[in-house]
């Protein structure tokens, strides 16, 4: 049941973690879209109720233990898979958002070159882009004519510009081409390698268009309505009548988002479960059959955690006499305790931390 615990946990952790990366740009929500059945999670742990429908108590332990682990499991894996396939798109599109940032020798030319800049379908010429440093455009229009012979006079423009130089068209007879960049080279102006091809720059806006719609879809669908779909939540043990409907917006977020909530909400319960799990494990192990004790949950503020302890030790000693002067003698050895690092007390005592999941 340690493992288990732990194991739900990182689960826990993990959708968690990947709804911030997933809401990047709304990283101040993420906390109110961590719930448990539709309500936060305060609010499920006090109304806690054990889900007789998913794990009827009428079956072996280990049963019920399985189940949880089982399902959990199954959230890991199709958490893996779903988010390998938005990482891949993420990785693809940084990449593609890379080419369009840097200086004017590395960064694509997609979105700054136009036809009418080239000389195109010539058997004889060709239009090249040079990258002219900025204290070099003087130099650049009183020599660029006569680096190479067979250089078109009057045929450089400047086509775009950033804080280190700018990109000049020159165009020449395409048999000077390797002359004419060895020459361009000496004076410290670098030719770009690139050739004009409409359909490859219009190929590579579509898709990084493309990358940006799928990555924005698996965060926001395409559709933002009202909401209009209705879910009920499971019921717990107590009381079969106490059902509640809540209504779920799930038109407004897309298809990853929504599937992250969902199976947060689910693995944050499985885990209670197992914690409540332990507690009825822990009670039988320590207190023997019949069964005859009280779960409580208890939330004190930091200042009164030590006070809380000292009034429960005193009011539970007479359940572990040996527990109880434990803890007034660090030193004392409990048998078999040694075997676990949990905090051990004359009471069944496990932690519920949820500061873990900020």
């Amino acid at each position: 049941l340690t493992k288990l615990f732990l194991f739900h946990l990182s689960v826990i952790k993990k959708i968690a973690q990947y709804i911030g990366e997933v809401m990047e740009d709304s990283k101040d929500k993420v906390q109110e879209n961590l719930l448990a059945n539709g309500v936060d999670l305060i609010s499920y742990l006090t109304r806690f109720e054990w889900d007789m429908a998913k794990y009827p108590i009428k079956q072996p332990l280990k049963n019920i233990s399985e189940a949880l682990s089982k399902q959990v499991t199954q959230i890991e894996a199709d958490l893996k898979t779903r988010s390998a396939a938005y990482n891949n798109i993420k990785g693809n599109l940084q990449n593609l958002e890379k080419k369009t940032v840097g200086n004017l020798l590395t960064r694509t030319l997609a979105d700054i070159v136009h036809k009418e800049d080239f000389v195109l379908n010539s058997e004889y010429l060709i239009t090249l882009l040079v990258v002219v440093p900025k204290s070099s455009y003087v130099q650049w229009q009183k020599t660029y004519e006569s680096l190479s012979d067979m250089v078109v006079p009057r045929s450089t423009k400047m086509i775009a510009e950033d804080a280190e130089g700018g990109l000049f068209t020159v165009t020449l007879f395409r048999k000077v081409m390797d002359d004419f960049k060895a020459k361009a080279r000496e004076n410290r102006f670098m030719v770009r390698e690139f050739y004009f091809d409409e359909k490859e720059l219009k190929c590579e806006k579509e898709e990084l268009m493309k990358l940006v719609s799928d990555k924005k879809q698996q965060y926001v669908s395409s559709t933002s309505t009202a909401c209009d779909g209705f879910s009920s939540i499971s019921y717990g043990a107590a009381s079969h009548s106490k059902g509640i409907t809540t209504l779920l917006c799930l038109f407004s977020q897309g298809p990853l988002l929504r599937w992250l909530k969902v199976n947060f909400s689910e693995a944050f319960v499985a885990w209670i479960h197992v914690k409540a799990l332990r507690v009825f494990v822990e009670s039988v192990l320590r207190y023997g059959l019949p069964v005859n004790f009280q779960a409580m949950l208890l939330q004190p503020n930091r200042k009164s955690v030590k006070r809380l302890r000292d009034v429960l030790n005193v009011v539970f000693k007479h359940l572990d006499e040996v527990a109880a002067a434990s803890i007034m003698d660090p030193g004392m050895d409990i048998p078999g305790l040694q075997l676990s690092n949990q905090e051990y007390y004359p009471y069944v005592y496990f932690k519920i931390d949820l500061s873990l999941l900020d």
